[in-house]
């Protein structure tokens, strides 16, 4: 009996992998090599792997979600939203709390919003899941670096045309006001903005699948963040984290590990791509 098999791949964007030059084209209007903003290690690799086992074993795969980190350049969680104290830029990988705006250390670039940002960073402490982490302009939408890998969009493509399908695209993160690491919910959801809050559709997309192989970058961050949530509505059993096409930030090594031990303890499954191509090949061949 043909199973149902959905891959779900998170974030699999320019900005967030380490590509050798092959893949980083020329900016026409700098004349330099495009640069991914926030490259995770070993991400490049991650990508080519999940990419050959899209197109090997594309007719066992019964639906493909991809999410996209979708941002403008004024975002809190960017520099070009802080001051450090005497109005001094402040530098990605810089955690702001509350306190330290309480006390002076940052603050708004745009003094209106400090009621805002408090309100939020106090949220942030109360969930006790994130402090607020101020990253590189990363993923704008519209740029290069907002376009998902090459590789992972040809294989993707192949699926498409074989299966005469669509893959689902999820944008994330462009409610300036909130980190969205997660592409079911929002850390603080906007009452404002349903885009923040829980996305009923992607649950629903996911609840009928027998397997959910869960792909992407980065493991420490938006991958943890969406698997935490998906677990939450959908049996842990059915979940598959598929380690070597996913890597943490840099310097996050103990969060991505710490993610994966209290995933396996919530009953979450582990595969690699090999083992994932085996399944997808078994299932092309299973009767309908």
């Amino acid at each position: 009996m043909k199973r149902n098999l959905h891959l779900l791949i998170i974030d699999p964007q320019n900005d967030f992998c380490d590509l050798p030059p092959s893949h980083r084209p020329h900016d026409p209007v700098s004349n330099a090599p495009h640069a991914p903003a926030l490259p995770v290690p070993g991400a490049h690799a991650d990508m080519q792997r999940l990419a050959h086992a899209i197109r090997e074993g594309l007719h066992g795969i019964s639906a493909i979600s991809v999410t996209l980190d979708s941002h403008h350049r004024f975002d809190i969680a960017h520099p070009t939203f802080w001051f450090a104290e005497g109005g001094a830029n402040v530098a990605p990988f810089t955690q702001i709390t509350a306190a330290d705006v309480r006390a002076g250390r940052f603050r708004p670039r745009d003094p209106s919003a400090l009621p805002r940002a408090l309100a939020y960073l106090d949220a942030l402490d109360a969930n006790g899941r994130y402090q607020l982490m101020v990253w590189p302009v990363h993923c704008e939408i519209g740029s290069w670096g907002h376009n998902v890998h090459e590789d992972v969009r040809a294989a993707y493509n192949a699926w498409e045309d074989a299966a005469l399908g669509i893959v689902s695209k999820i944008a994330k993160g462009s409610n300036p006001w909130t980190e969205h690491y997660s592409a079911v919910m929002a850390e603080v959801p906007d009452e404002a903005d349903p885009k923040t809050q829980l996305n009923r559709e992607l649950i629903a997309s996911l609840a009928d699948a027998d397997r959910i192989y869960i792909t992407g970058e980065a493991g420490s961050h938006c991958v943890k963040a969406t698997t935490e949530h998906i677990a939450d509505h959908i049996d842990p059993s059915r979940l598959v984290l598929v380690t070597d096409c996913m890597s943490p930030v840099q310097g996050f090594d103990t969060h991505y590990l710490g993610f994966l031990a209290a995933m396996a303890a919530r009953g979450l499954q582990t595969a690699t791509s090999a083992q994932m191509l085996e399944e997808l090949k078994a299932n092309a061949g299973a009767v309908q």
